[in-house]
């Protein structure tokens, strides 16, 4: 049982750091594609943990870079 659950433990980490590395290129080719856009990506994903507790308070000035996105339109 034990070597069962390591093997299982082993694979499960290959498996992660599969998935990891896929996931940096993605992020990588998406960045080199259009960077504006991988940064409006990353500050929604900011946005999307920041706010997920609900009961977390943030002390920001209005004009911080945080809320960039919220406040510009969109360039066209």
């Amino acid at each position: 049982v034990n070597v069962l659950l390591a093997d299982a433990d082993k694979r499960g980490r290959e498996m992660r750091g599969e998935g990891d590395a896929t996931a940096a290129k993605i992020y990588a080719d998406a960045y080199t594609k259009n960077p504006e856009f991988y940064k409006f990506w990353r500050s929604l994903m900011a946005y999307r943990t920041s706010f997920d507790n609900g009961g977390d308070v943030m002390v920001l000035e209005p004009d911080s870079e945080f809320f960039r996105y919220m406040k510009e339109p969109a360039k066209q």
